[in-house]
């Protein structure tokens, strides 16, 4: 994204939900990097501001978070704890749970997806590279959806990825029809993304999705640590907050 517009700065700074002597959960808001990206060096990161605020220079994220998704991420504290967080990933025992604000109400309370995703490829109707969809020859993908309210014709729903694939939970969510608010890349207008990559976030293309971001968050990740279940949640993001309250309850 070199050379590009710049992109609107964090109003928010992290801050660190769970101390533990072997690593922190922290909350990145929305707008940061997980960690420093040569190619966006005008955006700040969780990981360098944690390693300025603590002193400690081994800290690294086992897991990443996108820039627009704020939530819980995880820091190990040393090479001995990254290792370990390294085996519990590649063997599926941390679970992360995510809230998602999506247009359209599921005439369902519970379901799980089981559709395999992959790159849609240029051409038709798809001008986007990164573009994931649900592709026969796709890598195998579920996740779990849990409908936590509903209001105005949106709803707030709760996705569990059990598998961690390219923008699963969003990709997942257009396809059922429910495209997530302010996603550039999935939601309700395949020519934002196109624009915001030549203007940035200017305030018309805030007003026309209704957020500056996707309004994805990860509220609890869980794991197993010395001999205890670990578990740690975010509350759902202000602005996100925010943008649910404005919502008019007449219309659940």
């Amino acid at each position: 994204m070199t050379g590009r517009a710049p992109l609107l700065p964090p109003t928010e700074k992290p801050r660190v939900i769970l101390e533990h002597p072997d690593f922190y959960v922290v909350h990145k808001p929305a707008l940061w990097l997980t960690h420093p990206v040569r190619a966006r060096v005008d955006v700040p990161d969780l990981l360098t501001f944690m390693q300025r605020e603590t002193g400690e220079a081994d800290l690294a994220p086992p897991h990443r978070l996108d820039r627009e998704t704020s939530g819980a991420q995880v820091l190990s504290r040393d090479r001995e704890a990254a290792q370990r967080f390294f085996t519990l990933f590649k063997t599926h025992l941390v679970g992360k749970t995510y809230l998602a604000l999506v247009h359209g109400s599921p005439d369902w309370e519970r379901r799980t997806l089981d559709a395999p995703l992959g790159d849609l490829g240029l051409g038709g109707a798809n001008r986007i590279a990164i573009r994931q969809g649900v592709v026969p020859d796709g890598r195998p993908a579920v996740t779990d959806f849990r409908v936590v309210a509903r209001r105005a014709g949106h709803a707030l729903i709760e996705a569990y990825p059990r598998s961690g694939r390219l923008h699963q939970i969003r990709a997942h969510l257009s396809h059922l029809g429910l495209p997530m608010v302010g996603d550039k890349i999935y939601g309700r207008d395949p020519g934002v993304f196109l624009r915001f990559m030549e203007e940035g976030q200017t305030p018309e293309l805030t007003e026309r999705l209704g957020l500056a971001r996707q309004a994805l968050h990860a509220a609890r990740v869980a794991f197993p640590w010395a001999g205890a279940q670990v578990v740690a949640e975010v509350p759902l993001a202000p602005d996100l907050r925010a943008y649910w309250d404005a919502l008019s309850p007449d219309d659940i």
